[in-house]
């Protein structure tokens, strides 16, 4: 069977349905489930999305909706089908067993029918079961099983930002709340890279995704996966996290660490962003004594890793760091829609279209600083404490 490349973003909230029923509260208005499958299909050119939050009744109505009029199909292995790209369903949940902080999990599911099923379940366990992201009242072990019980996937969200993760806020280890072997994947989140990862041992039997928990439209793509399958559909995924047949990540597709807006330590009294060596275990500002310190990725990995040096297996696919086109300097809506109008999508710009074509439509500035993305060598600014970093201009 031949085996083809596709790009994924596997993490992309709905911010309201159609209907104006609220669904995460901190995502944009105009996130519907129809408008994030065109989005990601004619500008974005991402063959697979995950939507999260396909859990809520009326994000369900729309779905059911959508494939009633022929506009949607559902795969035989799973997902929803909309012109070049498929739909994988997802939920977000927040979890938080006795003696530690919340963590937020991800499962995704093969078909609408196994979702709504889902959602009666969720319905005995949480208050709200329409809105993202809501704390669900059951042991993590006992949802991870509810989960693969349905033929799902589990897999732990942005595992190492400060709130709701289980590195960053849970525990210090996977193992405290999770069975490990019911673990499918994990998620890296925006503020972390492989290298960064591999100071947990933990961590080695596992597929890294990078995605891009998108809660606006241009948001989405900013991080994304490179897979290799049969075809786009969910049990191809679901191969690919297991090296199956030779489905596999090929590569993982994310934001330098230094641009993530949680990647240092940061003082919510100063706005200082803590740089310094010790910074993993500081208590108080190194500039102003304030204790309302946000504990940074970096130096969150530090204080609870178990490793001296990071180590990266070498059969990890390799990790690229891509920088979103919103941080171009220069690169605005108008110049932007031009290089779409001729290139096709955000994918053909940033893996396709070379130096000579770029610099005809956007100048020798802008080309130079998307083929400087395209390799990595963008000079940064270090983000911190819910700012994100940003790309120097030269």
């Amino acid at each position: 069977m031949k085996l083809s490349s596709y790009y994924a973003d596997l993490h992309i909230h709905i911010g309201r349905t159609e209907a104006g029923e609220a669904v995460k509260i901190s995502a944009a208005n105009n996130l519907t489930f129809f408008n994030i499958a065109k989005e990601a299909s004619q500008r974005k050119g991402m063959d697979i999305v995950g939507i999260i939050d396909c859990h809520s009744p009326g994000v369900q109505t729309e779905m059911l909706h959508y494939l009633d009029t022929g506009d949607m199909k559902e795969l035989a292995g799973g997902g929803i089908r909309y012109h070049q790209t498929t739909v994988l369903l997802g939920c977000e949940l927040e979890v938080r067993d006795p003696g530690m902080r919340p963590a937020h999990l991800l499962a995704y599911l093969p078909a609408i029918e196994d979702m709504r099923s889902f959602t009666e379940w969720l319905r005995r366990h949480m208050k709200n079961v329409q809105l993202s992201s809501q704390r669900l009242y059951v042991p993590a072990r006992e949802l991870q099983q509810e989960v693969i019980g349905r033929g799902g996937l589990l897999i732990p969200a942005h595992i190492f930002t400060p709130h709701k993760s289980i590195y960053g806020s849970s525990c210090t280890r996977m193992s405290e709340l999770l069975d490990p072997e019911g673990i499918a994947a994990v998620e890296l989140g925006l503020s972390a890279d492989s290298t960064m990862a591999g100071y947990i041992s933990e961590l080695e039997r596992y597929t890294f995704l990078t995605n891009s928990d998108a809660h606006s439209l241009p948001k989405i793509g900013r991080e994304y996966n490179k897979l290799q399958l049969a075809e786009p559909t969910f049990e191809e995924f679901r191969r690919s996290l297991t090296g199956e047949g030779d489905r596999q990540v090929l590569a993982n597709y994310g934001l330098n660490p230094r641009l993530g807006k949680y990647h240092r330590t940061y003082c919510a009294a100063c706005e200082s962003i803590l740089d310094e060596q010790d910074a993993s275990v500081v208590e108080r500002c190194l500039y102003c004594g304030s204790t309302k310190i946000v504990r940074g990725v970096m130096d969150r990995i530090l204080s609870i890793s178990d490793r001296e040096q990071p180590i990266v297996p070498a059969n990890r696919p390799p990790y690229r760091y891509q920088v979103p086109l919103e941080f171009i300097p220069g690169l605005g809506p108008k110049l932007l829609n031009r290089l779409l109008e001729r290139f096709g999508t955000e994918m053909d710009l940033l893996h396709r279209a070379s130096y000579e074509e770029l610099a005809e439509t956007a100048g020798e500035r802008i080309a130079g600083y998307l083929l400087a993305a395209r390799q990595g060598t963008l000079e940064l600014q270090t983000g911190g404490g819910g700012k994100y970093g940003k790309v120097e201009q030269g």
